[in-house]
């Protein structure tokens, strides 16, 4: 006789806010990837000049729309829903030192302990990747200055390498028209270790984003707790009260 199913009762968990960002976010960072990849190989693909301008142009304007959705979501962890904020994400605080408590008592007893928001390992993980995201957008607004004149750093940056203010104006990417030599090397010099970050987190948040991908897909595999489809929905399914409700 087979054992009668436990009945599933939905919780409501994320705000459409949260699902909002979290959708958007996902494009923005496949196209980053995608045209990033295209401009790191520009010189095997054989993408002439005016065409390696376009590609960073493109994904400038991309690395706006995911930067301000950024910015969203980290004010909107100060103001938003319960599960939405610093308070429940951030891996610090007493809730969290009892969170985690409980989650490796269950792990010892062989019992399998539901959260309703981020489990205490995903709350590192999430952190991590808020980390790097910002690391990325901030880095990516000083390149975007510095490489092809966009702003909001831009402007400034043309005052910076102009050879005299009368030739601001003429200053455009890849070309020297205007530019006076030692101020464009001082800029590139002042460049580099924002490239330098953004070059290497690039594939630190490659590395992170498929961990995160796995940790999802094993959860969802293993606590059924609709994990995934909770991002569309907003809400979560389990047998029995997660520890982190009222």
């Amino acid at each position: 006789m087979k054992q009668q199913e436990q009945k599933l009762t939905a919780y409501p968990v994320w705000d459409k806010a949260v699902r909002i960002f979290h959708w958007v976010n996902v494009l923005c960072v496949l196209g980053l990837i995608a045209v990033g990849t295209v401009i790191l190989n520009s010189k095997v693909l054989g993408v002439t000049t005016d065409g390696k301008i376009l590609l960073k142009t493109v994904h400038v304007y991309i690395g706006y729309l995911f930067a301000i959705n950024l910015l969203w979501r980290i004010v909107w962890g100060f103001i938003g829903s319960r599960y939405a904020r610093w308070s429940s994400i951030l891996p610090f605080g007493a809730d969290y030192k009892s969170q985690l408590s409980t989650m490796i008592a269950g792990a010892k007893a062989g019992q399998q302990v539901g959260f309703l928001g981020h489990n205490p390992i995903a709350r590192l993980m999430i952190s991590l990747l808020f980390l790097l995201l910002s690391l990325q957008a901030v880095t990516g607004l000083v390149l975007a200055g510095t490489d092809v004149y966009m702003p909001p750093f831009g402007n400034t940056i043309k005052q910076w390498v102009a050879a005299d203010p009368s030739t601001i104006t003429t200053i455009q990417p890849y070309s020297k028209e205007g530019v006076d030599e030692v101020a464009y090397k001082e800029m590139r010099d002042f460049r580099k270790p924002f490239i330098t970050a953004h070059y290497y987190t690039f594939y630190i948040l490659l590395a992170v984003v498929l961990l995160h991908l796995l940790g999802v897909i094993v959860t969802e595999l293993r606590e059924r707790n609709s994990l995934v489809s909770a991002m569309f929905t907003g809400n979560k399914m389990f047998a029995e009260k997660p520890v982190d409700t009222d």
